[in-house]
Formats: C-alpha cells, sequence, structure tokens
C-alpha cells in the first residue's frame, strides 16, 4: 500500500516537472530541474534542442560535476520502484504530443508560404527593368552634369588658391624679415663673425620672434638658438685652445725678441761705460793698463749693431695674432659667461707656466740650455703683460704678481740646483748675464725683479769658486814647468820683457852688467799675470749687478784675497811635500813667496784703477798676500827636513849593503837620533805645537828605545795593543836590525875569545837574541800569512 501510495504522490510531480521544461528557457533547463546531466541531455534532445549542457565561461557553478552532484528529485529519484522508468515514459508521451503539434502547424500554414513564393517570381522580371531603366537614367545624369561639376571644382579651387595667395603674401611680408634676419645669421656664422652673429641672435629673439612665434619654422628656429650659441661659444673655445698652443710653441720667440731689444738698450750705455773707465785710467802703470783697444771695439760694434736694428724692432703684437683673446672675450661677455672664460684662461695659462717652468735634465750642460729656459719664461710673461695692458678684467695685475711670485720662486729654485752643476767659470758667467738680461728684460715689464740680482750673489760666489779651482790648475802647471832657479837675463830686451810680465824694482840689480839674473824663478811672472787675469775674470761677473764701485772693489778684493791665501798658498804647500822638492828648491820657493807678496800692493793699485776707489777709504778690504804663508813655507820645510833626516837615518840602519852592526855602534846611532830630537825640541821655527815637530823622529825613538833597554818581552807581549810602548816599531824593521846586532855579536865574540868571562855573558845575549829571533819571525810570517 505503501509503495502505491507513492507511486501516485509521483505523477503530478512529474507533471509538474514538464511543465516546467516546457516553459523555461533552454540554456537554464538543467539549473532549473537541477537533474543529473544524462537526463537533461535526453529532454533537450527530444525537444531538438541543443545538446550542450554548460559552457566554460558559467563558471564552476554550471559544470556538468556540480549538475550531476546537485540535480537530484526526490520525485525521480526515490526509492519507489520504477519511478525513472515511469518518469521517462511521461516525457516520452510528451514528446510526441508536441510532435504531432508541430505537424499540424506546419500543414497548416504551407500553403501561404507556396503563394508568397509565386507572388515573388511574378515581380522578379518587373524588378529587374525598374533596376535596369533607374541605372541608364542615373548615367545620363551623371554625363550630364560631369562638366558642370569640372566647372564648379574649378572655380572653388581658384577662389581657395586666391584667398591662400592672399594669405601667404600677408603671412610672408611678416615671415621674409625673420627669414632674413636668420640668413644673415647663417651668413655670419659661416663668416665666423661670431659677436656678430650674437647680437643679430639678440634681434631675433627680442623683435623678430615674436611677431611670427606661432609658426612651426620659428619654433625650429627659437630651439636652434642656444645650439648655435653652445657652438660659437665651442669654436671660440676651440680658436682660444689653437691661440693658447701657439704662444705655448713661440714663447721662445717671443722671448728671444723681447730679450734681443733689451740687449740693445743697455749695450750702448754699458760700451759708453767701458771707455769712460777706459779713459780715466790711461795714466795708471803700464803693468796694469786695462786693454782699451778691446773695449773700444766693442763699442764701435754695440753702435753698428744699434744703427742696424733700429729698423727691425718689433713688438708682441708683431709675432702674435691676439685677436681669438678678444673675440673670445667678447663672445663670453654678450653670452653673460665672462667669468667661466675668465677662469679658464687663467687656469690654462697656470697650467702653461708650470710647463715653461719646468727645465730640462741636462740644462745645466751648456748655455743654450739655460738661453731655451730663459726666452720660453720671458715670452710667457711679456704675453701675460699684453693682455694685461689691452683686456679688461681678463687677467689682473694682483693675477700677474701672484703668477710671477711662483714663477720665481720656481726659478729661483731651478737655476740654484742646475748651477751647482757648472764647473766650468766661462758657463757660470754667460748664466749670469743671461739672468742680468732676463731681469733686465722682465724689469722693463713691471715685473720685480730683485730676488734674481740677490741669486746672483749667490752665483758669484760659486763663480769665484769655479775661478779659484780653474786658476789651482794654473798655478799648478806653473810651478810644474818651474825649474826653481834664478832667471837669467843676457841683454836689455830680455829684462825688459821681465819687467813688462812682473813689477820688480831693485837698483842694485839694474847697475849690474849683464848677464846678470833676477832673484825669483821664472814662476813669479807667470803667477802675477795669471792673478790680473783672475781680477779681470772675476770684474766680468760683477758688471751689470746694479751695483756700486765700493760694493765691485770688496767683491774684487775679497776673491783676491781667497786666491792668494786659499789657492796660491794651498798650491805652494802642495808643491813643498812633494818627494822631488830638495832643501835648495824650498829656499827658491820661499825667495818667490817673498816676491809675490811685495807684489800685492801693485795688485791693490790695479783693482784701484778698476773700481776708482782709493785704498785710503776706510772700508776698503786690504790684500793679504802670502805673509801667513811664509811662515807655513817655514814650518813646512822644517818638518820636512826632519822627517827626511829621520828617514834617511832609519834608511842607514837598514841598509841591504850593511850586513853587521855593533851595540857600540846602536848606542852612537841613538846619541846622533838624541840631538836631532834636541834641535827639534828647541823650536827653531814658531808655530809648532807640543812635540809635533819631535814626532818626526818617532820611528826611530822607538826602535833605539828597544835596543837600549833590551825590552823585547814587553815588546812582543803588547804587540798590536793600541797602548803599547812599542806601537811604531814594524817587526819586520826590528827583526832586520836584529839580525844585523846579532851577526855583528857573533863577530865581536871571536875576536874577544881570551876573556872566557865575557864570552860566556856574550853566549848568554846570543842564545836570547836567536830565542827573539825566532820569535820575530814566528810573527812575521803569521803577519804575512793573514796578509
Amino acid at each position: 500500500m505503501a509503495e502505491n501510495g507513492e507511486g501516485l504522490g509521483t505523477v503530478p510531480e512529474h507533471e509538474r516537472i514538464l511543465q516546467e521544461i516546457e516553459s523555461t528557457d533552454t540554456a537554464c533547463v538543467g539549473p532549473t530541474l537541477r537533474l543529473p546531466l544524462e537526463c537533461v541531455c535526453v529532454v533537450w534532445h527530444d525537444f531538438h534542442m541543443p545538446p550542450t549542457c554548460w559552457s566554460p565561461e558559467e563558471g564552476a557553478a554550471g559544470s556538468p560535476q556540480q549538475l550531476g552532484d546537485e540535480c537530484t528529485l526526490r520525485s525521480v529519484y526515490d526509492d519507489q520502484p520504477n519511478a525513472h522508468k515511469k518518469f521517462m515514459e511521461k516525457l516520452d508521451a510528451c514528446i510526441r504530443n508536441h510532435d504531432k503539434e508541430i505537424e499540424k502547424m506546419c500543414n497548416f500554414h504551407h500553403q501561404g508560404f507556396v503563394d508568397a513564393i509565386t507572388e515573388l517570381l511574378k515581380v522578379r522580371t518587373d524588378a529587374e527593368k525598374l533596376k535596369v531603366q533607374v541605372t541608364d537614367t542615373n548615367r545620363k545624369f551623371q554625363d550630364a552634369g560631369k562638366e558642370v561639376i569640372v566647372q564648379t571644382e574649378d572655380i572653388i579651387r581658384c577662389r581657395i588658391q586666391q584667398r591662400n595667395i592672399t594669405t601667404v603674401v600677408e603671412k610672408l611680408q611678416l615671415c621674409l624679415p625673420v627669414l632674413e634676419m636668420y640668413s644673415k645669421l647663417k651668413e655670419q656664422m659661416s663668416a665666423k663673425r661670431y659677436y656678430s652673429a650674437l647680437k643679430t641672435m639678440e634681434q631675433l629673439e627680442n623683435v623678430y620672434f615674436p611677431r611670427v612665434s606661432q609658426y612651426r619654422f620659428c619654433q625650429l628656429m627659437i630651439e636652434n638658438l642656444p645650439k648655435l650659441r653652445e657652438d660659437i661659444k665651442e669654436i671660440s673655445m676651440s680658436d682660444l685652445k689653437d691661440f693658447l698652443e701657439s704662444i705655448r710653441k713661440h714663447s721662445d720667440k717671443i722671448g728671444e725678441t723681447a730679450m734681443k731689444q733689451a740687449q740693445q738698450q743697455k749695450t750702448f750705455s754699458v760700451a759708453l761705460q767701458k771707455q769712460n773707465r777706459v779713459q780715466f785710467g790711461k795714466n795708471i802703470h803700464f803693468n796694469d793698463r786695462i786693454p782699451e783697444e778691446r773695449n773700444e771695439v766693442e763699442l764701435k760694434r754695440a753702435l753698428e749693431e744699434e744703427d742696424e736694428n733700429e729698423e727691425e724692432v718689433l713688438t708682441v703684437q708683431d709675432l702674435v695674432d691676439f685677436s681669438p683673446v678678444y673675440r673670445c672675450l667678447h663672445i663670453y661677455s654678450v653670452l653673460g659667461d665672462e667669468e667661466t672664460f675668465e677662469n679658464y684662461y687663467r687656469k690654462q695659462r697656470k697650467k702653461q707656466a708650470r710647463l715653461v717652468l719646468q727645465p730640462q735634465s741636462n740644462m745645466h750642460e751648456t748655455v743654450d740650455g739655460y738661453r731655451r729656459y730663459f726666452t720660453q719664461i720671458v715670452g710667457f710673461f711679456v704675453v701675460e703683460d699684453h693682455i694685461l695692458h689691452v683686456t679688461q678684467g681678463l687677467v689682473t695685475r694682483a693675477y700677474t704678481d701672484e703668477l710671477w711670485n711662483m714663477a720665481l720662486s720656481k726659478i729661483i729654485a731651478v737655476l740654484r740646483a742646475h748651477s751647482s752643476y757648472c764647473t766650468d767659470p766661462d758657463l757660470v758667467l754667460e748664466l749670469k748675464n743671461l739672468i742680468v738680461l732676463f731681469a733686465d728684460t722682465l724689469q722693463g715689464y713691471g715685473f720685480p725683479v730683485n730676488r734674481l740680482f740677490d741669486l746672483l750673489f749667490e752665483i758669484r760666489d760659486q763663480y769665484n769658486e769655479t775661478l779659484l779651482k780653474k786658476w789651482a790648475g794654473v798655478f799648478r802647471d806653473i810651478f810644474e814647468e818651474d825649474n826653481y832657479s834664478p832667471i837669467p837675463i843676457v841683454n836689455e830686451e830680455e829684462y825688459k820683457v821681465v819687467i813688462s810680465k812682473f813689477p820688480f824694482q831693485d837698483p842694485d840689480l839694474e847697475k849690474q852688467s849683464f848677464p846678470k839674473k833676477f832673484p825669483m824663478s821664472q814662476s813669479v811672472p807667470h803667477i802675477y799675470i795669471q792673478v790680473k787675469e783672475f781680477i779681470y775674470a772675476s770684474l766680468k761677473f760683477s758688471e751689470s749687478l746694479h751695483r756700486s764701485s765700493t760694493e765691485i772693489d770688496d767683491m774684487l778684493r775679497k776673491s783676491t784675497n781667497l786666491l792668494l791665501t786659499r789657492t796660491l798658498s794651498s798650491c805652494l804647500l802642495n808643491l813643498i811635500r812633494k818627494p822631488h822638492i830638495g832643501l835648495t828648491e824650498l829656499v827658491q820657493i820661499i825667495i818667490n813667496t817673498t816676491h809675490l807678496e811685495q807684489a800685492c800692493r801693485y795688485l791693490e793699485d790695479f783693482i784701484t784703477n778698476i773700481t776708482n776707489i782709493s785704498q785710503e777709504t776706510v772700508h776698503t778690504t786690504r790684500l793679504y798676500g802670502l805673509s801667513t804663508f811664509k811662515g807655513k813655507v817655514a814650518q813646512t820645510a822644517c818638518m820636512s827636513a826632519c822627517q827626511h833626516l829621520s828617514t834617511s837615518l832609519m834608511q842607514m840602519l837598514l841598509d841591504s849593503e850593511l850586513k853587521q852592526i855593533s851595540m857600540g855602534a846602536v848606542q852612537q846611532f841613538n846619541l846622533d837620533v838624541i840631538q836631532c830630537e834636541l834641535f827639534a825640541s828647541s823650536e827653531p821655527v814658531p808655530g809648532f805645537q807640543g812635540d809635533t815637530l819631535q814626532l818626526a823622529f818617532i820611528d826611530l825613538r822607538q826602535l833605539l828605545d828597544l835596543f837600549m833597554v833590551w825590552d823585547w818581552s814587553t815588546y812582543l807581549a803588547d804587540y798590536g795593543q793600541p797602548a803599547s810602548k812599542y806601537l811604531r816599531v814594524n817587526p819586520n824593521t826590528a827583526l832586520t836590525l836584529l839580525e844585523k846586532v846579532h851577526r855583528g855579536m857573533k863577530d865581536t865574540s871571536k875576536k874577544n875569545n881570551i876573556f872566557a868571562q865575557f864570552r860566556k855573558n856574550d853566549r848568554d845575549k846570543q842564545k836570547l837574541i836567536e830565542t827573539v829571533v825566532k820569535q820575530l819571525r814566528s810573527l812575521v810570517n803569521g803577519m804575512s800569512q793573514h796578509t
């Protein structure tokens, strides 16, 4: 009963589902009924619906899986038997009913459809005829209106052209001035008239562009002007760089020209000063006369050079084109960037200054190296001075002063370093002349040069040192060639030749008949001449130093004193220390020294005639001459004599021809040495300190003391010790003398064999000597092996 009840209740539910299927949109049948997927597909198929159950666009809610999971109806899927079958039968019956209704409806409307088709076929022919007529009529209208259309279009086109022409003329009249100015700008740029081009740009921007600012070409022009300005800046800067490179390369030529002009200006005045000195010194001693002929030739040559170069005076403007600087300065001024230009110019010039101030490593080897260095520096500062005076603000006096002070410090350091390598006085003198010319040239341009003249005083001392070294060689050569004998003369001519070289005055010698002799040797007049040549050489450096005659006189006297008291004295000392100089030569050297010292007053007169400074002046330096040297010569002679005597005595003891010597002879020899020591201690020549002279016999004294006291044990024990009593006794010397004494004792013992007591003492002493000899030989052999 339960099953029947539930089956009856199921039929109305099936009806409701079928009605809902029929009334629902086909796309929503499945979701509406929420049937299993296979059921929905069957329904859609039976109702001629599309088989699609879902689409991916519907998302997860419309997916077949969800429909299969959720579309469950109790009326279809319940526990009643045959519920599903019954529903399907009901569904099939419904479908068949609908099919029959569709068939009936189609049969009912079929005749109307056939009639409509028949009517359409009838009017098709008329429609085609009408189409042909319409097409033909349209063609005729088109052909008839073509000419009108063409003429109308021509009229319209002409009117448009006329209007456009009028507009173009008006706009061109407005644009032509702008284009003309812009064309002018291009021409100025092509002609490199950049300053004018910048002015034209200002006119375009302020006057012309505002009139045509609405046009695109104007905007292009406006956009192009900054680029043109940058181009002008770059081009002008490039020209400036070329200019800076050019003046860097031509600085030496500019400096050479400037220094040449400065030299020409001072040559005439210097020559006149020399001529005045010549005229003043015509009445001096005939031996000390300045060679006026040479100065007259120099004056004449200076006048000729001045006449020749009068028409060849060049200025820095003649050698350098400064237009790039002016042009670049004006351009940057117009662009409002003048400060950038000034900073760049100064920075680059400072870099060039550092390069110019950097000398070549071998500059000190030749004067040309110094000349190139100076001309480049002069050229640099001549250009800066010109820029200072012809431009406003590009460089200032403070800037040039700062640059010059920096350069001057570097120049002084370079000259001080490189001049220290100069050993040739001629090169130092040429360097001095270049420095003076360099300083005079730059002083003419307003640069302070006092520090350069201070440097010249340092170089003057170096110059004097090189002169002293050179004259030391001259003196050595003179001494090497001298025979250290009085100068013989056989006639009046030879006498006058000697007198012309050396101011010797001796009435007694003048009265003597020929042949006769001067007391001094040939080196004296040669040395006197060389001293005067030294004074001339020293004077050359003092010229053009802007110093007073008093200062020059002081310089000459001090340098001459150094020559006499240091260089000449040193050469004489070295001379008397040479082994081939004997007592005869020493006597002649002392005589020569005396005459040279007496000639110092003539050298003072010679300097006075040069400087015009009287010797009675309070601050005048006197020539020391060789007064201090004569004591030195006596000391050296005495020391040399003592050393010679000591050496001769030692050689006498060690002479190989002397085979044996007795102790009596040794004792007598000791007494002779004591007499020599007494002479040394008596201070035969003043000036020796302590026992300096006695030290000449110290080797002999220690050797003889060793034999007198027979202190061989002490000698052997203390040998090699710094505090040894016999430190100066050589083992080889002691061995040689001891062997000779040993042989002498043997010979003496043979002669005295009648006295047995004496023979025993002699034998004991001989044994002792033999023992000492063996020890000495061992010591000598050990020394030889060690050596």
